[in-house]
C-alpha cells in the first residue's frame, strides 16, 4: 500500500531522457549539468577543505562563514538584508530549499500559485506538501496576464512560486511584472517562494530582480539559490533560502530532519566562490551567450521554431512541423535515431500547450553543440 501523494506525480522525466541518452549514446542537451570542468579556484578550494579536516558535520544550517558571505551578496547582488545568523539557511541543493519550504509553509488543501512552463518540481512539492497547485500560462510572449493572475488567488492561496530566470522558457520577470505579483501576495497575505538559481545567466542587458526587493515583500517572501548552475558545480548540491526569521525558523526545522546538512567541506568551498571578482559573472554570461547564440541557430536551421531565451541555459522549441508525433514520443525518436537528447515539453505544462514543445539545453561545451547541431542536420521528418 502507497502512499496516496506519490499518485499524484511520476519520476523524473528529465533524469529519465538522461537514462536514455546514455543508452543510446546520444548527446545529453536533456539535463541541465555542464560537461566542461568548473572553476579551478573553486576545485582547489574543495580540496584544501577536505584536506584540512572540515570533514564532519556543520552547523546544522550552515556553516558560519558561508552564511556571512551568502548574507553579503544577497545585499550586494540582490538588495535584500538577510541576517546570517537568523535568516539564512543553507541546503542541500536549490532543490531541498524549495521542498524545506513549501513544507514548512503549507497545509493541507491550501494552493499554490505557479506560472506555466514550469520546473517539473514545483508541482510534485505541492503534492508531498499536501497542497494544490494553481497554475497561470504565461502568454505567447511570456508576459503575465494580470486578469488571469488575479482569477487564481483566493482565501485558501498560501504560497506563490516565481522561477526567475525561467527554466525551461528563460524569461526574466520585469520590475512592473514582479510589482503586479507583489501587489496580489500581499492583497492576499501570500508568500513568494521564488527560484533564482539562475540569477547571473542574463542576455541582452536583462536585469536580475529579486521580489524580495521590492517594498513590503521582504517579510513575505522566501528567496531561494545556490552554487550549480552559476559555478558548474551541480553535484555539489549547495543551496540556501533566505527568509525572515519566523519563517526561517520553520525551514530550519524541516531542513533538519530532512538532511540533517549539506556537505561541510563544500559549504567551505563556496565561500571562495562567493568571492570571485565581477569579470567572473560578466565572463559566464558571455560565454552562454555563445552558446545560445550556437544552439539556437541549429535549432532553427534543423526546423524548429524558436525564441532567444533572455537568461538561464534552455531553450524550448516547437517540434517542427509534419512529424505526426506528440513531444514524448518526438523527444524518444531524437535520442535514439537522431543521437540528441531533449526533454519533452508537457514535462513543463499543465496544459496540452507541452505536447507541441521539447526543451534543449545549451549547458555544454561549443564541441559538444556543434556535434548536436552536425546531428540535428540529420532530422528527417
Amino acid at each position: 500500500m502507497l502512499a496516496h501523494r506519490v499518485e499524484h506525480f511520476v519520476e523524473s522525466v528529465i533524469r529519465d531522457m538522461t537514462r536514455l541518452s546514455l543508452k543510446h549514446n546520444a548527446i545529453n542537451l536533456a539535463q541541465g549539468f555542464p560537461d566542461f570542468p568548473a572553476p579551478w579556484e573553486l576545485k582547489r578550494a574543495a580540496s584544501s577543505a577536505i584536506m584540512d579536516d572540515y570533514n564532519q558535520y556543520s552547523i546544522t544550517w550552515g556553516a558560519k562563514d558561508l552564511r556571512d558571505e551568502i548574507s553579503r551578496k544577497a545585499r550586494e547582488y540582490n538588495h535584500i538584508e538577510a541576517d546570517p545568523d537568523s535568516e539564512v539557511t543553507v541546503t542541500c541543493g536549490s532543490t531541498e530549499a524549495m521542498m524545506a519550504s513549501m513544507l514548512a509553509l503549507l497545509n493541507e488543501g491550501d494552493e499554490v500559485v505557479v506560472f506555466e512552463p514550469f520546473y517539473e518540481n514545483y508541482g510534485p512539492d505541492a503534492a508531498v506538501s499536501g497542497a494544490v497547485p494553481r497554475f497561470v500560462p504565461l502568454t505567447d510572449d511570456n508576459s503575465i496576464d494580470g486578469d488571469v493572475l488575479a482569477s487564481v488567488f483566493n482565501k485558501k492561496t498560501r504560497a506563490l512560486i516565481l522561477n526567475t530566470p525561467n527554466n525551461p522558457c528563460g524569461k526574466v520577470f520585469r520590475k512592473d511584472e514582479l510589482k503586479l505579483i507583489a501587489d496580489m501576495c500581499i492583497d492576499y497575505d501570500v508568500i513568494a517562494v521564488t527560484d533564482e538559481i539562475y540569477e547571473y545567466i542574463l542576455y541582452d542587458n536583462k536585469k536580475h530582480i529579486s521580489i524580495a526587493s521590492l517594498d513590503e515583500m521582504k517579510d513575505r517572501t522566501i528567496t531561494i539559490s545556490g552554487f550549480s548552475k552559476t559555478y558548474s558545480v551541480t553535484g555539489w548540491r549547495i543551496g540556501y533560502a533566505l527568509a525572515e526569521k519566523t519563517l526561517t525558523s520553520a525551514i530550519r526545522k524541516v531542513h533538519d530532519f530532512l538532511t540533517v546538512g549539506a556537505p561541510a567541506p563544500l559549504q567551505h568551498a563556496c565561500v571562495s566562490a562567493l568571492r570571485f571578482s565581477e569579470s567572473y559573472y560578466e565572463e559566464l554570461a558571455g560565454m552562454y551567450d555563445g552558446k545560445r547564440k550556437l544552439l539556437y541557430n541549429a535549432l532553427i536551421k534543423a526546423g524548429f521554431k524558436c525564441s532567444l531565451p533572455e537568461g538561464a541555459y534552455y531553450i524550448l522549441a516547437d517540434i517542427p512541423e509534419g512529424t505526426g508525433m506528440d513531444d514524448t514520443a518526438f523527444a524518444r525518436y531524437m535520442v535514439s535515431e537522431v543521437g540528441v537528447a531533449a526533454v519533452p515539453g508537457s514535462s513543463f505544462y499543465r496544459s496540452e500547450a507541452g505536447k507541441h514543445k521539447v526543451r534543449f539545453t545549451f549547458s555544454k561545451k561549443d564541441e559538444t553543440l556543434m556535434e548536436a547541431a552536425r546531428r540535428l542536420e540529420g532530422l528527417s521528418i
